[in-house]
């Protein structure tokens, strides 16, 4: 009998992109930075073509700076939230944004790994949201870092995906009408 939690599909009217915390030099200080921001970048833009709901987490932005300068275009129009708990969800306004969305399935990235993004998605799960973690748009300082925070995010049960396994998922067909634009972001 095949495991359904084990091989669940992200679907589009029940997912929201939460971005979490990628700013000023900090993002800069990540392992493989430039790809991680890029990969973003494009999770982003398709998210929006796809109409996933975005939401956007910053740091102590008085402390840290503001989300880089490759993800502000990306993200236009959208405001970013900020939060002094490391997890998402210990911020009322984070914790609103995603429950008046009204989805389930939560696609999460951003830094770090072992610490911010981890904390949000252990407090996802604890509160039933199913979680897709986007590993090449999370990162941490060091690679041993970022990989203990993906041991630690699998055996708690987030679904481990990529930026262009997520996008097919949610497209399922690729007579989508937004595949074109969807797959000219990935070249």
């Amino acid at each position: 009998m095949m495991n359904t939690v084990a091989t669940e599909h992200p679907v589009l009217d029940d997912s929201v992109l939460i971005v979490v915390d990628v700013q000023g030099r900090l993002a800069r200080l990540m392992h493989e930075s430039d790809a991680m921001i890029r990969a973003q970048s494009v999770l982003v833009q398709a998210c929006r073509l796809l109409e996933v709901p975005v939401v956007w987490a910053e740091q102590l932005p008085d402390k840290l700076g503001a989300t880089v300068d490759e993800l502000q275009e990306p993200l236009a129009g959208l405001s970013p939230c900020a939060k002094s708990s490391f997890g998402c969800m210990g911020d009322a306004n984070i914790r609103g944004r995603i429950e008046d969305s009204g989805r389930k399935q939560v696609l999460l990235c951003g830094i770090e790994t072992h610490v911010c993004v981890w904390q949000t998605a252990a407090a996802l799960l604890r509160d039933d949201y199913s979680v897709h973690l986007i590993c090449d748009a999370t990162s941490s300082r060091s690679v041993f870092n970022r990989d203990v925070g993906f041991r630690r995010m699998e055996r708690a049960g987030v679904h481990m995906s990529c930026v262009e396994m997520v996008l097919f998922e949610l497209m399922v067909d690729a007579a989508h009408p937004k595949f074109r634009d969807v797959t000219r972001l990935l070249k």
